[in-house]
């Protein structure tokens, strides 16, 4: 895989997660005991924080990235075994936080490499 098609998958799976989550707690399943605006925002926010870095095609942002993106992979497999009334929206988040984690940390990884970024292993004598 190319770095090209890693940012694609990344971006794809980042701001097609981020889309669907505000979508699906504002429109598709509003909880009924809380005010309209508040899911949206707590599941929206941590999303836009890596938002600046993965626009612009940091591999470090990639990199970090993939850990904002684990609270919506637990999120959706809880969903997935708790709730049958929201199964298949918990399903098409899990879709888009795989391909997102994957395309960020593909994308890290070979844009890394191409920078010259890494570990640096130590010479021993």
């Amino acid at each position: 895989m190319s770095t090209g098609q890693a940012r694609i998958l990344a971006l794809t799976g980042y701001l097609g997660l981020l889309l669907w989550v505000v979508l699906w707690h504002a429109w598709l399943s509003p909880h009924p005991g809380l005010p309209g605006p508040l899911l949206p925002t707590i599941w929206g926010v941590p999303l836009l924080f890596p938002l600046r870095g993965i626009l612009a095609g940091r591999p470090y942002t990639h990199a970090w990235a993939t850990f904002i993106l684990m609270f919506y992979f637990l999120h959706s497999l809880t969903l997935l075994v708790v709730d049958e009334g929201e199964r298949a929206l918990a399903l098409v988040e899990l879709g888009l936080t795989v391909l997102a984690f994957v395309g960020c940390t593909l994308y890290a990884r070979l844009r890394g490499r191409e920078l010259g970024l890494g570990l640096k292993k130590s010479r021993t004598p």
